[in-house]
């Protein structure tokens, strides 16, 4: 077997074009070529020139939110390119006027995930240039990239599917072996957070009363969103006996946060096992920034054996304890016997029922 050589980095250089600029906002090259442009803040948030650009953002946060994801618009000219560039600062001020946890979230991903489609048809070169901007160390090795196994965990922590962990991997004395697939997912992640680190954005009454009408539109479709799969009513759960694991994912669920893979497989096998139906399962995980009806419908009914025949179990405490889902173990769970989320709950509804017994 040949010994495989890892080539040296290099200096890239990348072509640069408001095109480009247009297409990944976010970029560093992006803010440099809006500030070469002497459009003070003032001019874009009121001036009649910058009108078309603030419908322009306005429409990037609504696809947001009731897509998912951001779609191509026509960016033939260099002015086209322009609107589209500051469209991008627009719709970081609407989120951040809004300010709904939900909606950071879920714009933040809209936005990575078209960074994604986009960069599928981006050379090499140009996709590890973004790479560094994010602050992902990674090098050219033959066919794909390379990027160290510290750095490959810190940046997939988020990525809890099997095909992640670092075990599946192909290693090199110490070195991840990506594809450009797997670089550009990881390149989504990275943007997703950041910008989702940067937001909400201070806002001062000036800007909230210059977008009002935009803001009290972009509330409106939030409401839409949520009322759409409301959540609150859970069928016959009772939230007083789940185990502190099963909790806190309901409540992550609940408030709209991501979920790692396992951690919905762990709530969804549950929360079936205690006889919620699917549909109200579905119902939870509405609010998720990603969420996506038709595929979360078809996970959930291939857990709960509507597709795939065979209901799966939740899976014991010793496996949460692996997927890092244990989590605020109380006295319950600490007891030596106390083996499944299950056990738990179950003993909980004893009790419960036990001490309604004694008082009557």
């Amino acid at each position: 077997m040949c010994k495989k050589t890892f080539y040296p980095p290099t200096l890239l250089k990348v072509t640069m074009n408001a095109k480009r600029l247009a297409m990944y906002p976010f970029l560093r090259e992006s803010s440099e070529y809006i500030e070469e442009k002497n459009i003070s803040l003032e001019e874009l948030i009121n001036g009649l020139a910058f009108e078309e650009c603030r419908i322009i953002g306005k429409r990037r946060v609504l696809e947001a939110i009731e897509a998912g994801v951001i779609t191509d618009h026509e960016m033939g000219t260099e002015i086209t390119c322009l609107k589209e560039i500051l469209s991008y600062p627009i719709a970081r001020i609407l989120v951040s006027c809004v300010g709904d946890p939900y909606l950071i979230r879920r714009y933040a991903l809209a936005e990575a995930v078209k960074a994604n489609h986009r960069l599928q048809n981006e050379n090499l070169d140009f996709i590890l240039h973004l790479a560094e901007q994010f602050n992902i160390g990674v090098n050219k090795y033959e066919d794909g990239v390379k990027i160290h196994f510290s750095d490959f965990l810190q940046n997939t922590a988020q990525l809890r599917s099997r095909e992640w962990k670092l075990i599946n991997q192909e290693l090199d004395s110490g070195y991840v072996i990506l594809n450009k697939r797997k670089l550009i997912r990881i390149v989504q992640q990275a943007i997703q957070k950041r910008i989702e680190d940067e937001l909400p954005l201070p806002i001062n009454d000036d800007i909230i009363r210059a977008f009002k009408q935009s803001v009290i539109e972009i509330e409106e479709e939030i409401k839409k969103k949520k009322h759409k799969f409301e959540s609150t009513d859970i069928g016959k759960i009772r939230i007083t006996r789940l185990p502190p694991c099963m909790k806190h994912l309901l409540s992550m669920a609940q408030n709209g946060e991501n979920i790692s893979h396992s951690g919905r497989f762990a709530l969804t096998s549950f929360l079936n096992a205690v006889n919620l139906s699917p549909e109200d399962i579905i119902k939870i995980f509405s609010t998720s920034p990603d969420f996506d009806e038709s595929k979360t419908r078809y996970q959930i009914e291939h857990i709960t054996g509507g597709i795939s025949g065979t209901e799966y179990t939740p899976p014991e405490c010793s496996t949460m304890k692996s997927y890092n889902l244990c989590i605020g173990a109380d006295e319950l769970c600490n007891k030596e016997w106390m083996k499944h989320p299950l056990t738990y709950y179950r003993l909980k509804g004893r009790k419960r029922i036990k001490g309604r017994k004694k008082k009557s």
